[in-house]
């Protein structure tokens, strides 16, 4: 008859016996602690396994599992204990141990060998398996030559006749690993903070950016550099590593607004200190409006060149041949409102603000006699371009056209035409000028010169017609 006792001494003897594990074998434990770089795994029997932490961390260097967590993985070593491993190197899996690790679902190293038509040939072990190119990342790339040579995780979804028809994912695991991090992820994005995301597509406006755990915020053009950017795909590209800021987050539509411009200084800030009405710098046409033609002055500063700082040509928008989109020149700088964020410029020619004989701002002042171009009519007069920023009104009585003539015959838009600046208000932008005044200028001149020939004795036999007639009225006298 056999003793109660020794039937417990029987079963606990059979329970601390240490199972057998083979090398390859697929198996599932539970964490029960965390060494050093290792964690303790129990799977049955009087010892445990142990396997490296950095196989249970994630891409942020965290650890995914907690004590009591389950977890698969495979025997790699039995020498002095039994070491496991949560994923095959690809060098080492043999047919038996990637037809556990399709049971086991578990991952397994694989390296992409080459593109092949619809996806890609990946070396596993001695065996080749095919991924689809859908299956080989998460966020697709324009570049699909990118991933040839790359060394991934992968999935095995499909094994099939004894291992000559593997199909593997990599997208699978990523997707899991993006679940996993939602949350966390989700917790940092707040207004202000600093993350590293992938770009996971361009178009014309912006990028959409991946945070981690599939959440995507959108990187808009306008927010990509304090500079103008035309096209978002001037700046980034997918697939590209970058650093965001975290603008704006709306919780109702869960939509995430990004910048990267907001982690340098706005060059703005310094602008008052930097820039002041008088210098004439290089800068560089970015675009050409109906009112005027922008300018890039600096890295994130442009100035506006308005339509009104250019000479008259005659039509209605003459004035943009001088200056086409990308042209470098030298612009004169008319005015600076750092707080309102407006610079305005003029272009210069050949280092000078001057066109033609159009004299600089500071010789219109009253009695002065200079040459404009003919901007505009009006029922009241007729506005002449004298300088960039600087245009004169000639009111009708100064345009020395009689009251039937023909005004706008007398000056065609974009002519040349002398005036005497009669009056400059106190800001420099009211000038009235008159034409007039050149005239009757030029008459007494003519007059003058009249008289001084009139008192000088003619050559004998030589005279004006004017002598001649003079002569024979008086000789008619009684």
């Amino acid at each position: 008859m056999t003793h109660p006792e020794d039937d417990f001494a029987a079963l606990f003897a059979a329970s601390t016996q240490a199972k057998q594990y083979e090398k390859g074998q697929a198996i599932e434990g539970t964490i029960v602690g965390f060494g050093h770089d290792v964690a303790f795994v129990d799977v049955g029997g009087k010892g445990e396994a142990v396997v490296d932490l950095d196989e249970l961390k994630n891409d942020a260097g965290a650890l995914e599992v907690a004590v009591g967590d389950r977890i698969h993985a495979v025997v790699v070593s039995t020498a002095g204990g039994v070491t496991l491993s949560r994923k095959l190197a690809r060098g080492a899996a043999s047919d038996r141990q990637l037809a556990e690790a399709f049971e086991a679902r578990l991952p397994v190293e694989g390296k992409v060998e080459r593109e092949i038509k619809g996806g890609y040939e990946v070396r596993i072990g001695r065996q080749r398996a095919f991924c689809p190119v859908s299956q080989i990342d998460n966020i697709r790339t324009t570049d699909t030559a990118a991933h040839v040579g790359r060394v991934y995780d992968f999935r095995i979804v499909e094994y099939r006749e004894g291992g000559r028809n593997i199909v593997v994912s990599r997208r699978a695991l990523l997707d899991e690993e993006q679940q996993a991090r939602a949350e966390d992820v989700r917790r940092s994005i707040v207004p202000g903070a600093v993350l590293k995301g992938r770009v996971v597509s361009v178009r014309e406006f912006g990028a959409f950016v991946d945070l981690g755990g599939g959440i995507q915020g959108l990187l808009h053009v306008s927010d990509m550099a304090w500079s103008r950017v035309a096209n978002a795909a001037q700046t980034v590209a997918a697939g590209d590593e970058i650093t965001v800021k975290v603008l704006r987050v709306d919780e109702g539509t869960q939509k995430i607004s990004l910048g990267v411009k907001q982690l340098s200084e706005d060059p703005w800030s310094v602008v008052a200190e930097t820039f002041a009405p008088g210098q004439v710098l290089t800068g560089r046409v970015t675009r050409v409006a109906e009112f005027g033609a922008f300018v890039e002055l600096a890295p994130g500063i442009e100035g506006l060149a308005h339509a009104s700082t250019f000479p008259p040509t005659g039509t209605a928008r003459g004035w943009t041949t001088s200056v086409p989109v990308g042209l470098t020149a030298e612009f004169e700088i008319l005015t600076v409102d750092a707080p309102a964020r407006r610079i305005g410029v003029a272009l210069a020619a050949d280092g000078s603000t001057r066109r033609g004989d159009a004299p600089p701002p500071g010789e219109i002042a009253p009695g002065a006699r200079v040459t404009g171009k003919v901007e505009r009519l009006e029922k009241f007069g007729v506005f002449v371009f004298l300088a960039p920023g600087r245009t004169g009104l000639m009111p009708l009585s100064e345009t020395g056209v009689a009251r039937e003539g023909d005004v706008a015959k007398a000056f065609p838009i974009g002519s040349d035409v002398e005036v005497v600046v009669l009056e400059v208000d106190s800001s420099g932008r009211r000038i009235r000028v008159s034409r007039k005044a050149v005239l009757d200028a030029q008459e007494a001149d003519e007059l003058r010169e009249y008289h001084e020939r009139a008192d000088a004795a003619p050559p004998e036999g030589f005279g004006s017609l004017a002598d001649k007639l003079r002569h024979a009225f008086e000789t008619k006298k009684p």
